[in-house]
């Protein structure tokens, strides 16, 4: 049931995020999300994710977690096939070009995001089997 309601209230957010234009949940438990917009990598459509993130200069990180399911999420596919895509950060839209970052650098990041949340993303890790991906966008 808890699991339940945590979707519900996930699925209102971002929805409500996305039909404000931005206006409205800017920020999840005090941490930014901003909505990616890719282009779908089967459909060619244009797709809407709401993301928690993390900003340092021209360079915003997002992590691949899915909640740590044993599948990557779609937004990741996309982004793999059509690395050119938007962020919107509450009204403020930007292009940006996205990269799946290892090792070292990924490390630095996902220390830092996982801080961030609270160590949710090592959760995340230790519920799944796959090695969970961090892209960075870059913003122009």
């Amino acid at each position: 049931m808890k699991r339940y309601l945590l979707f519900l209230f996930l699925f209102f957010h971002n929805y409500i995020y996305i039909y404000s234009n931005g206006r409205i949940g800017k920020f999840l438990n005090n941490r930014p999300c901003l909505i990616l917009h890719t282009t779908g990598a089967k459909t060619n459509l244009e797709r809407k994710n709401v993301l928690v993130f993390l900003k340092e200069d021209n360079e915003i990180c997002i992590v691949a977690s899915k909640g740590g399911s044993d599948t990557n999420p779609g937004w990741y596919h996309n982004l793999k096939k059509y690395p050119e895509c938007e962020v919107q950060i509450g009204r403020e839209k930007f292009k940006a070009v996205s990269r799946e970052i290892f090792e070292d650098e990924k490390n630095e990041w996902w220390n830092k995001m996982d801080y961030m949340n609270n160590g949710g993303y090592s959760a995340y890790q230790r519920r799944t089997e796959r090695k969970i991906p961090v892209l960075i966008l870059n913003i122009s």
